[in-house]
């Protein structure tokens, strides 16, 4: 890390140059081409998706996507009187002619008696397209809307309503990003104090969402990614992009501000926090990917983008960020720090910068031992406040939102209610049966059918459409007595399903299928509930393992783990309470009370188990490389906390600041993202990171280290930190001189021009730095070869070699694709081979030599 580091740090101009050519190079494709966005999928085996595939093979212009326009009489009067009938007659003529409108089905028909409500007030006509709603041109879409709206005035109320209107209608929703943006700088100026320390997270964050986003574009054309995920994409990005700049940007000028030089101080902050920001948005990118073991098209997408999203961040944060603070130089610190630099090197000595450090560090210092006195209350309190939080999941309830859980004022969600004014609930989520016949004898069977479906307890009509001759088709609309969302809606599906239909079907060639967008929804649902056990198991196995190797522990990723699964808890209850419950839905512009999102919890954990991931790795790597130092348990976990508590909680508020700034733009399944990760990351930072983790750890004491021998010896050794290093003193060039006179006598302390000697403190002699990454003990070919089946592609089993940095390759490339993860199986033994020679010759050398060369060479890592 510290090579890359210092060749784009010395190289600015032209990494800068590199990453202007790759967004260019991205760009000008993402104009010609645009973008291929679509929210169709399927669920193959499922009984919905065998009904939309029949309509599509077998009848094209029936499987178009449906909407409504719903008029209503204001007045006294009815649906059916002339002047009304020929003002709605003439505009859904002119409807009718419009692109893309493949046909136009009106109340006044031979079959529009259904479409009339009883008191003769309300009544809708169908507008069937040519293509499912994400394919129909936007610009068609709001012809139908304006033509059909054009025939308002005082006594008549028209209103549309349908998938393709929904979509229309979100397309004119406003980006929230920049508030985001805004909010973020502010907190930056205030933890910085400078413009410069602002304006740089910022920059590298919109270099790196600006090259993930236009990839994620172009992927659209040769995978299937829904509307929602460049949003979900730039929700993640943009966060983690602003707090891993915010990283390593803090402790660059932590190095500043203790005499380094710029470039000495971008390399060390590039060694230390950058590894740390390799590792944490590697486990964002692996919980991300762990969507694909779902096997669901849109949520595969969305897990792709996001990573995609995530991985460009992590590779702007170590390769712009460097060449950004070598354009600014020293200039990201204010005056007042720079005129301090400036006399501490003409010649004021300081004490050492642990002392410093502490001392900055003091009402975060003074909070950490206050958890440590009272651990067992804190620990308890945190409990019961995440408890709280979390009550409202038990009530979890999931579906999909509709026009019913539209904002007020919007015509889709007027269409809505007038639908269920006239015709009830059940008239806005028909059920589609669709029946093929396998000759015409098979007619008396679809009577039957008809007839018991109309009697079905639950179903307010059935209405069935004419035998296709060429094809055998018949399409039955069902109108439910309940709403779309209600249980008892779910209930009838499943009874149609599992009683009705095949009764109907037995002894006759008659196949029958229950689709429809309400059956699609209950069947994506309990999908996702099925799988969501494996998907849970897969990201919080491989999330423990990887903080299992990086810190040598048990009982660290455990805990972890309990503290993701804890947030996650926390935030779904918050999500339930504000759109569930509808605790302030409608004051957020964000419609009444509704069921969760099916998709939202396997893809907030995913998020949340990366996030949750990040802030994990920064405090307790530092509590790690102290317990290396001290084995103090209870003095590693209290300086980590003083030390890391601050840095967390403005990366969190940062967080909370962008996640918050989409909910402001009045898109529910967006919002109840923003809300969700925003609860999630505030509990996670203020609650957990702050108060129950470090309680927690200061309870386990020194059983928060412990790691099996067996264990010890087979898992790869990764240094998140580097090799740790105290951070010099500056001192004045008089004082520099004689220390370095003086070097000759002084023992196992480094000397160099740029860096004088550091003493340890008297109370405690620091042991020798462990070597995470030569290990002594002979690698096995059989334990090669498990680490090469399991997680061979990710470059684990190079770890295990002590070959991190084809480990990191593998890491960012997926095994380059497979091909160095295929090559790996022939050339394994050979390469265990090679690492045993390298530990035979590492244990030839002297054991001094492996204490005294860190320091020596610290200066350049």
């Amino acid at each position: 890390m510290s090579a890359l580091a210092r060749w784009c740090f010395r190289h600015r101009l032209l990494v800068v140059g590199i990453w202007a050519a790759v967004l260019v190079a991205l760009a000008v494709p993402y104009a010609t081409l645009g973008t291929h966005y679509s929210d169709e999928f399927s669920l193959p085996g499922l009984e919905s998706s065998k009904a939309q595939a029949r309509l599509q093979a077998s009848e094209h212009r029936q499987s178009g996507d449906s909407d409504q326009i719903v008029v209503h009489v204001r007045r006294d009067g009815s649906i059916r009187d002339a002047a009304v009938r020929q003002k709605v007659t003439s505009m859904l003529d002119r409807v009718a002619a419009l692109p893309s409108v493949t046909s136009v089905t009106s109340m006044y028909g031979p079959t529009g008696a259904p479409r009339i409500s009883e008191d003769g007030r309300t009544a809708y006509a169908t507008v069937t397209f040519d293509a499912q709603a994400e394919r129909i041109p936007a610009a068609d879409v709001t012809r139908v809307i304006d033509t059909a709206r054009a025939a308002r005035d005082a006594d008549l109320q028209v209103e549309l309503g349908g998938q393709a209107i929904s979509l229309a209608a979100e397309g004119k929703a406003q980006g929230t990003e920049a508030i985001g943006l805004v909010a973020a700088g502010i907190i930056l100026f205030v933890a910085f104090g400078s413009l410069l320390g602002m304006l740089l997270p910022l920059l590298v964050a919109i270099a790196a969402l600006g090259a993930g986003l236009l990839a994620v574009g172009l992927t659209s054309h040769v995978m299937t990614l829904g509307t929602d995920a460049p949003t979900v994409a730039a929700l993640i990005g943009l966060g983690v992009g602003i707090d891993y700049a915010l990283f390593i940007v803090t402790r660059h000028r932590t190095g500043l501000r203790n005499g380094l030089t710029p470039e000495e101080a971008a390399v060390r902050a590039l060694n230390t926090s950058g590894r740390a920001v390799v590792f944490a948005g590697l486990t964002v990118v692996t919980a991300l990917l762990g969507l694909l073991v779902l096997r669901i098209g849109p949520l595969t997408g969305m897990g792709i983008s996001a990573a995609t999203a995530v991985l460009a961040t992590v590779i702007a944060a170590v390769t712009l960020l460097p060449a950004l603070l070598g354009l600014f130089g020293g200039r990201l610190l204010n005056r007042r720090q720079r005129r301090a630099v400036a006399t501490r090197n003409a010649g004021t000595v300081h004490p050492p910068l642990n002392t410093q450090r502490h001392a900055t560090a003091r009402p975060r210092g003074r909070w950490a031992e206050r958890v440590e006195r009272h651990r067992t209350l804190f620990t308890l309190a945190a409990l019961l406040v995440v408890t709280v939080l979390s009550l409202p999941a038990l009530s979890l309830r999931l579906g999909t939102s509709d026009a019913g859980n539209d904002p007020k004022g919007t015509t889709t969600r007027a269409a809505y209610d007038l639908l269920v004014q006239g015709f009830g609930a059940g008239s806005n989520g028909p059920l589609v049966l669709v029946a093929q016949l396998g000759t015409p004898s098979d007619a008396p069977a679809l009577d039957r059918l008809v007839s018991a479906v109309r009697s079905t307890p639950g179903v307010a009509s059935a209405t069935p459409g004419p035998v296709t001759a060429a094809t055998g088709l018949s399409v039955i609309d069902v109108v439910p007595t309940g709403a779309p969302q209600d249980e008892a809606t779910s209930a009838l599906i499943t009874h149609l399903r599992e009683d009705v239909v095949p009764a109907a079907e037995l002894g006759s060639g008659l196949t029958v299928y229950v689709g429809g967008t309400t059956a699609a929804s209950g069947d994506l649902a309990d999908l996702l509930a099925g799988r969501l056990p494996l998907f849970l198991g897969v990201i919080v196995g491989l999330g423990c393992l990887l903080l299992m190797v990086a810190f040598r522990s048990v009982l660290v990723p455990l805990t972890a783990a309990v503290m993701n699964l804890l947030a996650s808890a926390a935030a779904f209850g918050v999500v339930v309470a504000v759109f569930q419950w509808g605790w302030g839905s409608e004051l957020l512009g964000l419609g009444k009370a509704g069921p969760v999102e099916a998709e939202l919890p396997v893809i907030m954990l995913a998020i949340l188990f990366g996030l949750s991931m990040d802030y994990q790795v920064f405090l307790v790597s530092r509590m790690h490389e102290e317990w290396e130092q001290t084995r103090d348990n209870h003095r590693a976990i209290r300086i980590g906390q003083a030390e890391t508590g601050r840095l967390i909680n403005a990366a969190a508020l940062i967080m909370i600041c962008v996640f918050t700034a989409f909910v402001l733009g009045g898109e529910r399944v967006i919002a109840e993202y923003g809300v969700g990760l925003a609860a999630a990351v505030a509990i996670d930072a203020f609650v957990l990171r702050t108060v129950l983790v470090p309680s927690l750890m200061h309870l386990l004491g020194r059983a928060n280290w412990w790691l099996p021998a067996w264990l010890e010896r087979i898992l790869p050794r990764v240094s998140i930190e580097g090799v740790p290093t105290r951070e010099p003193a500056p001192v004045s060039a008089r004082t520099v001189r004689a220390e370095r006179t003086a070097a000759p006598h002084l023992t196992g302390v480094a000397t160099a021009e740029s860096r004088p000697p550091v003493v340890p403190p008297p109370s405690r002699p620091e042991p020798p730095l462990r070597q995470d990454s030569t290990p002594g003990a002979p690698k096995s070919v059989a334990v090669a070869y498990l680490w090469w089946f399991f997680l061979g592609l990710f470059g684990m089993h190079h770890f295990y070699l002590g070959r991190t940095g084809r480990g990191l390759l593998y890491l960012c490339t997926l095994g380059i694709c497979g091909l160095g993860w295929l090559a790996d199986a022939l050339t394994l033994p050979r390469q265990v081979r090679s690492a045993n020679a390298r530990i035979v010759r590492q244990d030839i050398a002297p054991r001094t030599d492996a204490t005294v060369a860190p320091a020596l060479d610290d200066h350049v890592h």
